[in-house]
């Protein structure tokens, strides 16, 4: 129905965008101590680009990748191509800048099936599942991207806590070189902040999919002094939002726990 008001039509506001948020979570690293917990922590969804967390220390750990910088895998014409930052040489440092979903998938594919899958075991991550979309044999290079591999904020607080420990099967040299991939940059209340964003289709629990509804992430950690605290974000957007929503997740992380001091 029209409404005028002297002379102007009021055509009926489409319904707007919302985002929300499913659970924010917040421990002390050292002692585990939880901090923050509201929403529903142990709510699973896809691991999306936070997975990259866990494939640098394998590319690290492997041996696959070297530094920030090396190596430099070619773009190639058939690769993820759908964000022009994807369509070029990339190093380790890009990889995460610009979240390429190619290199991810050929470090995987260079780990092989057997190491990749021995790594996600013991690494204790998610559900584990890296068996990939339902009858394609796709989980060396999909499991992750809103596919098999579901993890909860909880599941993530607990990952991050044991690379902070260095409780991760992996190589002292990889506990050295992955966080720097991750760097955010020290914040105004003087909390050092790593950590990556995510974005996913929502789920259904069978694993098939839901289109207009993705979800967001943003996990990760600080350092302010000698304290550390891990953190995991997921929220869900009611339609498709301007921005990827897992930028949404880390803005508002930023802003909500690492803008000024005395937040918890």
């Amino acid at each position: 129905m029209l409404a005028i008001v002297a002379g102007t039509v009021f055509l009926p506001q489409a319904s707007q965008a919302k985002t929300i948020t499913v659970c924010t979570l917040l421990a002390d690293a050292k002692t585990g101590e939880t901090l923050i917990a509201q929403g529903d922590c142990q709510h699973r969804a896809s691991a999306a680009s936070t997975f990259k967390i866990a494939i640098s220390l394998m590319g690290y750990d492997a041996g696959i990748l070297k530094d920030t910088h090396h190596p430099i895998l070619p773009f190639k014409a058939g690769y993820p191509d759908w964000r022009k930052e994807w369509q070029q040489d990339t190093d380790p440092a890009s990889w995460i800048k610009y979240s390429v979903v190619w290199y991810s998938q050929q470090i995987t594919q260079r780990l092989g099936k057997d190491r990749y899958e021995n790594y996600v075991r013991a690494f204790e991550y998610g559900n584990g599942d890296v068996s990939g979309d339902k009858g394609k044999d796709n989980g060396l290079t999909r499991a992750w991207l809103s596919s098999s591999l579901q993890i909860s904020p909880a599941e993530q607080v607990a990952f991050l806590q044991k690379l902070l420990r260095h409780e991760l099967p992996v190589s002292k040299a990889t506990y050295e070189m992955a966080p720097k991939l991750f760097d955010i940059g020290e914040q105004a209340s003087g909390w050092h902040v790593f950590g990556k964003t995510g974005a996913a289709l929502s789920q259904k629990p069978d694993l098939s999919v839901i289109k207009g509804q993705p979800v967001g992430w943003f996990v990760g950690w600080a350092k302010k002094g000698d304290r550390q605290v891990v953190f995991a974000r997921l929220t869900r957007d009611t339609t498709r939002p301007a921005q990827p929503p897992g930028f949404t997740a880390r803005d508002a992380i930023l802003a909500d726990l690492f803008a000024k001091d005395g937040q918890f």
